[in-house]
């Protein structure tokens, strides 16, 4: 029970320790996460070495996987593009295992210390967060040291010596073994450290290892199996691409482990001529770590060229048309599975409020043509699209509220985040107002309401005025000119001062008998609304304006 306990908790600091390492490590890198996301849609040599960079920060290939699969199913990436990251993340996943094959036991509290230190005095969150990383570090072997410790009665029983030797000689049951443990633990990171951690256990003579590299080698292929099962997970209820990627992650470590396991003596050979020389039992942790890396590299060299036939595998095994699964009362790119991985959550939500700001412009456009036509389909259109901006609004701050609540976000990112609440907040006004006017448009329609030929040229002219203001709204929360911001403050004006004139030629023409009284109320309150829409545009370039 000791021995059991004492590896269950080794691996339970383990695992902690290596999330704190990955959500200080994207804090530490904050907006570089979005210039390494930035190049994802490039050819697929970048695509594969931005996996790995990614993955090195997040130090998890399943939460690359995970995150990849929120940007396809949300059309952010090609199916193609997305499998080079997947590649790229395999490769990446692999420094995990590099870290912890440095010998630092002596020092493993010195890291600890340090980062403890650098956390708890400084001020400064860049500071603090690399102090946390230093500190969840020390944390990685601390774990390591404490199954060590624990797995060393392990290796001289012979009960223990005997299954070992059982896997060796039958390579299947190490890929058996590796793929269980994986599954069980979630985490092909853990279980290659506890694979380290056991096979640096020295056999009976003291120099050899107690499973030796060519009985490590299955087991790890088996891991490499194990960690697809998170991206499986994930890709549930999404789009069939994003299930695509899922699987081909799975088709890439299978078809890997199927074809390396027939190698097995001759990969453990080459890995011995890439790998520090001496005992074994003194190099088998690198060792595992240069076969982890060397694998997933022939691996994807292998694909790399092979991505068509990759991308036809999954379209067989996942098929359908893609197109009819859409649903058009959910939000495009928005995913909760996304929010552990604040830049990547960040850039779904940006992209999110892009669309809803197009849609309030296009929902704008198809109220004004309503109003001026008396078009009653294009007002239920408008009508719907008014509902279904009104969800994503909800949801969108929902999102929002979620991702401050997770506590990833930097300073940098989470003033990016309430800069989008407002833009969403105005955009949900900018809505309100449309469906305002739209209400106004019915009454015309149903109560057969006739508007002078100068009042409707006059409405005209303030929708259009207004929807070159949402444009240039739009335009400036993309490049933040404090220019642009000014010449939508003058914008503003120009529509206060229209409103002022056309409410005053209004008052005119019913004194001359060209407007009706009764359509004062419908007049003035499309220009009111019109009027709060441009203040709605404002508020963007206020914020704009306030940003020093």
């Amino acid at each position: 029970m000791q021995t059991i306990f004492g590896l269950l908790g080794g691996l339970a600091v383990f695992i902690y320790g290596m999330n704190m390492m990955s959500e200080c490590l994207q804090k530490a890198a904050g907006e570089k996460m979005k210039t390494i996301l930035g190049v994802l849609t490039k050819n697929p040599v970048m695509g594969v070495l931005a996996g790995a960079l990614v993955t090195a920060v997040l130090q998890s290939s399943s939460a690359t996987t995970v995150m990849v699969i929120g940007f396809v199913s949300a059309g952010l990436m090609s199916l193609p593009q997305a499998i080079s990251v997947i590649l790229g993340a395999n490769i990446g996943t692999t420094m995990t295992a590099q870290l912890i094959a440095f010998k630092i036991s002596d020092y493993i509290w010195m890291f600890v210390f340090i980062g403890f230190f650098m956390f708890f005095i400084s001020k400064k969150e860049k500071v603090k967060s690399i102090g946390q990383t230093i500190f969840a570090f020390g944390l990685l072997f601390v774990g390591i040291e404490t199954m060590s410790g624990v797995m060393k009665p392990l290796a001289t029983s012979p009960i223990f010596t005997n299954l070992i030797a059982g896997v060796s000689q039958i390579p299947i049951l190490g890929v058996l073994l590796g793929t269980v443990m994986t599954l069980v633990v979630q985490s092909s990171s853990a279980t290659i450290a506890v694979l380290q951690s056991f096979a640096a256990q020295p056999a009976a003579d003291g120099v050899s290892s107690a499973i030796g590299l060519a009985g490590a080698i299955p087991i790890l292929l088996g891991d490499n199996i194990g960690t697809t099962i998170t991206a499986l997970m994930a890709c549930i209820g999404q789009s069939r691409n994003a299930k695509r990627t899922a699987v081909a992650h799975s088709v890439f470590n299978i078809a890997g482990a199927a074809v390396f396991i027939w190698f097995v003596p001759v990969f453990a050979e080459f890995v011995r001529f890439i790998s520090p020389k001496g005992n074994e039992v003194d190099v088998i942790a690198r060792q595992i770590a240069n076969a982890h890396m060397s694998f997933n590299i022939l691996n994807t060299l292998i694909w790399l060229p092979l991505i068509p036939v990759m991308v036809k595998i999954v379209n067989f095994i996942v098929r359908g048309d893609e197109k009819q699964e859409e649903d058009k009362t959910a939000p495009l790119f928005i995913d909760s599975r996304m929010i552990a991985q604040p830049a990547a959550a960040l850039h779904l939500a940006t992209e999110e409020v892009k669309v809803m700001f197009e849609n309030v412009k296009i929902l704008l456009q198809d109220v004004k043509t309503s109003f001026i036509t008396g078009d009653t389909e294009i007002l239920k259109k408008a009508d719907e699209n008014g509902n279904w901006l009104g969800n994503i609004s909800k949801e969108l701050v929902d999102y929002m509220s979620a991702l401050f609540a997770g506590g990833g976000l930097t300073e940098e990112m989470t003033a990016e985040a309430a800069g989008l609440m407002y833009v969403v907040n105005d955009v949900d006004k900018m809505r309100d107002r449309c469906m305002d006017i739209s209400k106004i448009s019915r009454d015309k329609i149903f109560n057969e309401y006739q508007f002078s030929e100068m009042a409707m040229e006059e409405l005209d002219r303030c929708f259009e005025f207004v929807i070159k203001m949402m444009d240039m709204a739009k335009q400036l929360a993309k490049t933040q000119d404090k220019q642009e911001a000014l010449e939508l403050l003058d914008a503003k004006d120009k529509l206060r001062k229209m409103e002022r004139k056309f409410n005053k030629n209004h008052v005119k023409r019913m004194k001359k008998n060209d407007c009706k009284p009764e359509l004062t109320g419908a007049f003035s309150g499309i220009l009111m609304n019109l009027d709060r829409i441009g203040t709605s545009c404002i508020n963007i370039a206020e914020e704009v304006l306030d940003e020093d």
